[in-house]
């Protein structure tokens, strides 16, 4: 065999994984030594290999072939069952998705509204000052009454104050107290009653509501709605009564103490006592809010309205210029029905969808000129 005819066969056979590597360096003549013979002899014996390699090599690929071309209908096959499969989950998904945002839907608002009967605040007064707030749930079936017991030093976000200490929030009145509550919270809180400081402190020393929204100083609910809770607490036996203080740990800013919520800790009574879920509170619409029309309070009235319906206010403050002729609704976090919701919510707004990479906010509000909120008697 030729050099020539040695490198032919070698191109048109397959690589065998198997064979020995060829000797290098010796003379191929036939004044060979032993050792060049046996070299023939074993390159002999190789190529006998190789056609048998050829032969099944051949056969295997014929083999490989067919099972290729089943691979690829199996593949195709199975493919499409994962599309369909794929279509079903995103499906699923969109709907528990909706369900779970469906802030503004009818079926959202009715059961927000059945859970807001079930709910109360009780403001602590001293003078002209919150002391304390008590965040309580009635639940008829079990003939139990819970609560949390909010200091005034807990720092959370109160609408048009910002990050401040919620008994702060006080100074704008008690609707801006119980936005910031249920804002936090997570669950409404639309109905207040002003309780004097030492009702308040009995009341939560002695696990006992009896008597307190009767002897109320104030309160925004009706006659017979007073005279409902006052009928649902005096009725509640001690034992049947459970109120926890606020988990939270004290924090130092210059000479203010503030008091951080441990959110953890917080979810997990929310949870445990209002039945609403981290998950579902991860799934709320998170709006920030900003004053772009010059009106002192506006952003803050917004936000409180936004509270009403659902959302999660996470901040309010001052827009880059007060000449905003028209409200600015910009979703980063959603679609143009997430924009949507808001401005039916506030009754005007642009909608734009700019995705931004943050992890703080859904929808940014600038509140412009043509905002007026409920109430003014402007348009």
């Amino acid at each position: 065999m030729t050099e020539t005819d040695d490198k032919k066969t070698r191109r048109s056979r397959a690589p065998d994984p198997d064979a020995q590597e060829m000797p290098q360096g010796w003379r191929m003549s036939r004044r060979s030594t032993r050792a060049g013979k046996k070299v023939r002899k074993d390159m002999k014996s190789q190529e006998r290999r190789d056609k048998v390699a050829f032969s099944a090599g051949r056969a295997g690929r014929s083999f490989q072939r067919y099972a290729y071309v089943a691979g690829v209908a199996i593949a195709g096959v199975a493919a499409s069952i994962l599309v369909l499969v794929l279509i079903a989950t995103v499906i699923n998904g969109l709907a528990r998705w909706s369900a779970s945002r469906g802030t503004n839907s009818d079926s959202g608002i009715d059961a927000r509204a059945e859970q807001d009967k079930n709910n109360l605040l009780l403001i602590a007064l001293e003078g002209d000052k919150a002391t304390g707030f008590l965040a309580i749930r009635s639940d008829s079936e079990k003939e139990m009454v819970y609560g949390i017991a909010i200091p005034d030093a807990a720092f959370i976000e109160v609408p048009g104050q910002g990050f401040e200490r919620v008994g702060d929030s006080y100074e704008a009145g008690p609707d801006v107290s119980a936005s910031a509550i249920a804002n936090f919270l997570g669950v409404p809180f639309s109905k207040w009653v002003l309780i004097d400081a030492e009702t308040y402190k009995t009341a939560v020393s002695s696990q006992s509501l009896s008597g307190v929204v009767s002897s109320a100083v104030e309160t925004n609910m009706t006659a017979e709605e007073r005279d409902r809770w006052a009928g649902v607490v005096d009725a509640i036996a001690t034992e049947n009564v459970a109120i926890v203080p606020l988990p939270t740990e004290p924090v130092n800013v210059g000479n203010q103490t503030y008091l951080d919520p441990q959110r953890d800790e917080v979810a997990a009574l929310v949870e445990q006592w209002w039945g609403v879920s981290q998950e579902a509170r991860q799934d709320v619409v998170r709006v920030i809010v900003y004053n772009g029309a010059g009106v002192p309070g506006i952003a803050g009235k917004a936000g409180q309205i936004l509270i009403r319906e659902g959302y999660r206010v996470v901040d309010t403050k001052n827009a880059d210029r007060f000449d905003y002729g028209a409200t600015q609704i910009i979703v980063q976090n959603g679609d143009e029905n997430t924009g949507a919701g808001v401005r039916d919510v506030l009754g005007v707004g642009e909608v734009v969808v700019r995705p931004a990479d943050q992890q703080v906010a859904d929808v940014i509000v600038i509140i412009g000129k043509d905002y007026s909120p409920p109430g003014t008697g402007s348009e």
